[in-house]
């Protein structure tokens, strides 16, 4: 069976496509930095290993303990909503090291494998943020840009290898972690200059009737990716994302 190997899965995206290629039949590698062996069902084609995108040697020990990987799925990632000039240095530095250094750094621990095999496939997560200007989410969406062009330089790289790469980008999905309950806790929200288009944007969150994504509609994007030869680079996610990426053009 081919394996797969997953980054962010303790809950969302990650956590869900485990599942779906667990019930799909493939032998699955979901890391995520804690185990928690309750978040599954106990399966042979399941090891559940701890990986820390931000730490290389928790990488090395991952990729070492997982054998031979035919698709690698860079999940792994947070945001936390702010105005870029409320973002304290630290909160923007975490969110470059998790979401983008850290999605590369695992991309090189695997793809040498993959190159020397001339097989493989790699699907990063990026997000719909990327599609269009939006406010509270800039340096999260500069995260998350940086992912794209890193992955549309890598598929350049890695087609005379036989190396299939893919970025499957997400809408706005209310039921993830992120999209329920980050904004709630907007930093800046008590801000005097800021508040008012907090709660404008909040607002209009909360009272949106535009489509939004589903959990699933991810997970099948990242299937598509792994399983489907003619499958585009960029896979909208969600109802969201196609109508953004439809505009974005």
């Amino acid at each position: 069976m081919p394996r797969i190997l997953i980054t962010g899965c303790s809950s969302g995206f990650g956590l869900a496509t485990a599942r779906l290629f667990l019930d799909r039949g493939w032998d699955v590698v979901a890391t995520l930095r804690k185990p928690d062996p309750t978040l599954l069902p106990p399966s042979e084609r399941l090891r559940m290993l701890q990986l820390d995108v931000t730490d290389a040697a928790s990488i090395a020990r991952a990729v070492e303990a997982a054998g031979p990987i035919d698709v690698l799925v860079n999940n792994a990632g947070f945001g936390v909503p702010s105005p870029i000039e409320l973002t304290e240095p630290d909160m923007a530095r975490a969110l470059f090291e998790t979401n983008t250094l850290g999605t590369l750094a695992v991309i090189q621990a695997v793809l040498p494998a993959l190159r020397q095999r001339r097989a493989g496939v790699i699907v990063n997560v990026s997000s719909s943020t990327t599609l269009k200007p939006l406010p509270l989410v800039g340096l999260y969406r500069a995260s998350k840009a940086a992912v794209n062009a890193l992955t549309e330089s890598l598929a350049e790289e890695t087609r005379p290898f036989g190396v299939r790469v893919h970025l499957v980008i997400p809408g706005r999905a209310p039921e993830t972690q992120f999209g329920n309950n980050a904004f709630p806790h907007l930093r800046g929200s008590e801000h005097p200059d800021y508040a008012p288009m907090i709660a404008r944007v909040v607002a209009q969150m909360r009272d949106s009737t535009e489509p939004t994504t589903q959990t699933s509609d991810v997970t099948e994007a990242i299937w598509r990716a792994a399983t489907d030869a003619t499958s585009p680079f960029r896979i909208a996610a969600g109802a969201d994302a196609v109508a953004w990426m439809a505009e974005a053009g």
